[in-house]
């Protein structure tokens, strides 16, 4: 049986999740370059190509998580996403005395983001999405 409030949690989560990316995706751009240093100190190649991408799939993802579209996809591709942005940038266990519950912070706030991804990656949108909406296929 599904809980009278499953359709707004849904929306509601997939809200909350997909404004962190798509906010994230936005403020890169205006900071462009100090972040394509930034990658570039964690020895990434590329980082100005990688940045853009980033961009794309933070913003693009964003989006589809808030109006519920393709909600499975995205949700997925920002699982890996966020999984290798843990590994690459809050290493803590590679971390100096002074950074390390910083980076473990941040390590675990990925981690625990990763687990709303996963919810809905499992379940989808919800009817209060453009999936939803969606024809049923027969």
């Amino acid at each position: 049986m599904t809980h009278p409030h499953s359709a707004f949690s849904l929306m509601l989560g997939r809200t909350l999740l997909g404004a962190l990316f798509l906010l994230s995706g936005l403020a890169k751009i205006g900071r462009f370059a100090g972040v394509a240093g930034f990658m570039a100190s964690k020895g990434l190649p590329a980082a100005e190509i990688l940045l853009v991408a980033t961009i794309v799939l933070e913003v693009a993802g964003g989006l589809a998580l808030i109006a519920g579209w393709r909600v499975r996809y995205a949700a997925w591709a920002l699982l890996v996403f966020t999984g290798l942005a843990a590994v690459v940038f809050h290493a803590f266990w590679a971390a100096e005395a002074p950074a390390y519950q910083n980076q473990l912070n941040h390590f675990l706030k990925n981690a625990a983001i990763m687990g709303g991804l996963l919810c809905l990656g499992a379940v989808g949108a919800g009817p209060w999405s453009l999936d939803g909406r969606a024809p049923a296929k027969k």
